[in-house]
C-alpha cells in the first residue's frame, strides 16, 4: 500500500512539472566526469582528514573570502554568474562537494556534518582564515551545520532558498528516504531531467542549458553511479541532520534569499503552502537576518535573478 502511494505521489510530481522541450540530441558522452567543461580554472586540493580530493575554483581577490556551496545534484558552476562578478571585490571560491562534479567520489555518509567537516577542511588546507558561506538549497543547510559546528570559521552567511527551513515530521523523513534511490536517480530519463531542472525556475533562461546537457552527458561516465550514490546519502543526510530547531543560535550576519514562485519549498506534496511563510518562519528565528523575497523567480534565485543576488551580496558584505 504504501508503495502504491509513493508512486502516485512521484507520478503527480512529475506531471506537475513544467514542460521543457528543448531537443538535446548531440549531447557529447563522457568518460568521466572530470571531462566536463567549466567556465573558470579548476584547482584540485586533497584533504588528508577526510581522504578526499576537492575541485574547487579560486577567483578574484579582497579581504574577504566567500565559499559557495551548491545544493542537491548540482555542482560549483551553479555559482558561475555570481562568481564572474563578485570576484571584482572577494576572493571567490566555489567548490564540488564530495560525490559531485569533479572532485573523488568514494561513498560517503552524505551527513550534513559530515559536509561541514569539509568545509572546515577546506578551510585550513587553503589558509582561508574567516569565511563567508553562500549556499544554495542543500548547500545553505550545509552552510548553517558549518556555522553551528564551527562557529569561529564563519563570518556570514549567505543563503539561497536554503533547505532547512521546512518543517518535516517522521513520517515525511521516512517518504523521502523511501522514494530516493540510487537506481531512480541513475535511469532518470533525458524528458525527466529536463523536466526537474525547469521546474526549479520561474521561467528557465537560455544560459541555463549548460545544467542540462551536462546532467545528460555525465550519465555515461564510469563515476556517474558514485554521483548517484551521493545524490541519494545527500538526501538521508538533510532529513537526518535538521536544522529548524537551531535556527536562533546563529550568531552572525546572515542574507536570505527566496525566490517568491519557488516551486521546491515547501514540499508542494508534503506541505502545501507558500514559500513567504516558511521564508520568513525560518528568518524570523536567525537573530538580525535581512530576507530578500524575489518576485517572478523561482529555486535558483541565484542564477535566475543574478543582478539582484550580486547586488545584495555586495551591499550586505560592506
Amino acid at each position: 500500500m504504501k508503495k502504491h502511494i509513493y508512486t502516485i505521489l512521484l507520478i503527480a510530481l512529475a506531471l506537475s512539472l513544467s514542460n521543457c522541450s528543448t531537443p538535446y540530441k548531440a549531447v557529447p558522452k563522457l568518460g568521466k566526469m572530470d571531462e566536463m567543461q567549466y567556465k573558470h580554472e579548476v584547482k584540485k586540493v586533497f584533504l588528508p582528514r577526510s581522504g578526499y580530493s576537492i575541485a574547487y575554483t579560486d577567483e578574484g581577490k579582497g579581504e574577504k573570502t566567500i565559499i559557495f556551496i551548491h545544493g542537491l545534484g548540482s555542482y560549483l558552476q551553479a555559482w558561475k554568474k555570481n562568481v564572474e562578478t563578485l570576484k571584482s571585490n572577494y576572493r571567490c571560491i566555489s567548490i564540488d562537494l564530495p560525490g559531485y562534479g569533479k572532485s573523488s567520489k568514494e561513498p560517503h555518509s552524505g551527513q550534513m556534518t559530515f559536509y561541514a567537516s569539509i568545509i572546515d577542511e577546506i578551510s585550513q588546507e587553503l589558509k582561508l582564515g574567516q569565511v563567508y558561506l553562500a549556499g544554495h538549497s542543500m548547500g545553505g543547510q550545509i552552510a548553517i551545520t558549518t556555522v553551528l559546528k564551527y562557529p569561529s570559521l564563519v563570518k556570514g552567511l549567505i543563503l539561497v532558498d536554503p533547505a532547512g527551513f521546512e518543517p518535516f515530521h517522521k513520517g515525511q523523513k521516512q517518504w523521502f528516504r523511501n522514494v530516493m534511490t540510487v537506481d531512480g536517480v541513475r535511469l532518470t530519463t533525458p524528458e525527466a531531467i529536463q523536466n526537474n531542472l525547469a521546474s526549479n525556475f520561474y521561467r528557465l533562461p537560455d544560459d541555463a542549458d549548460f545544467m542540462i546537457t551536462d546532467r545528460l552527458a555525465m550519465r555515461s561516465a564510469v563515476d556517474f553511479e558514485a554521483y548517484c550514490y551521493a545524490v541519494v546519502q545527500s538526501v538521508h543526510g538533510m532529513v537526518d541532520n535538521p536544522v529548524i530547531d537551531y535556527l536562533q543560535e546563529i550568531n552572525v550576519p546572515t542574507l536570505i534569499f527566496f525566490g517568491e514562485n519557488d516551486n521546491l519549498i515547501p514540499n508542494r506534496f508534503l506541505n502545501p503552502g507558500k514559500t513567504v511563510n516558511i521564508a520568513k518562519s525560518g528568518a524570523n528565528k536567525i537573530k538580525g537576518s535581512k530576507l530578500v523575497m524575489v518576485p517572478k523567480c523561482g529555486h535558483f534565485m541565484m542564477f535566475e535573478k543574478a543582478d539582484v543576488f550580486n547586488n545584495e551580496v555586495i551591499s550586505f558584505l560592506k
